[in-house]
């Protein structure tokens, strides 16, 4: 497994990747120092979640390999399908799934691909920003949800 550091307006992000897929993007912080590499699949995934921030890029193609069952990738799909700068509750994803919204607020709690599987587009019943277990937490949540609504006086700024 090869390993990657990039800087971001979240902080520092690690990506790993095996020879032929992206594995994990772990939201370090502020702490880490970004690093160079020959990786052609971590150049590209690092230079897709630039394009991201800087609002060029509203969808990831990136090859994935998470560790997980069929069920979950069959979950972690069901995410995906959110389109950029829109949300859905987890009963609304649990209902496209066929599944309960415990199982996809497991699938977004265990996520080890945030911004790529956007689990931050996943949101409590009622409108409620819910959990976030990437980065910061909920703060991370509010500046990806603001960053994707694009709007001065988005609904989801602190």
């Amino acid at each position: 497994m090869t390993c990657h550091i990039i800087a971001s307006p979240i902080g520092a992000i690690a990506l790993s990747a095996s020879d032929d897929a992206l594995v994990s993007v772990n939201m370090l912080g502020e702490t880490a120092e970004p690093d160079t590499t020959d990786h052609r699949l971590l150049r590209e995934a690092a230079r897709q979640i630039q394009a991201y921030f800087a609002g060029e890029l509203l969808r990831f193609d990136l090859p994935l390999a998470p560790a997980s069952t069929r069920r979950g990738n069959e979950l972690r799909a069901a995410v995906m399908a959110i389109p950029y700068g829109e949300v859905q509750s987890y009963g609304e994803v649990a209902r496209r799934a066929d599944s309960g919204p415990r199982a996809i607020g497991r699938v977004c709690s265990h996520n080890p691909l945030p911004l790529v599987v956007p689990c931050h587009r996943v949101i409590a019943a009622g409108g409620k920003i819910g959990y976030y277990s990437g980065g910061a937490g909920i703060s991370t949540k509010r500046f990806l949800l603001t960053h994707e609504n694009r709007q001065e006086t988005s609904p989801w700024a602190a």
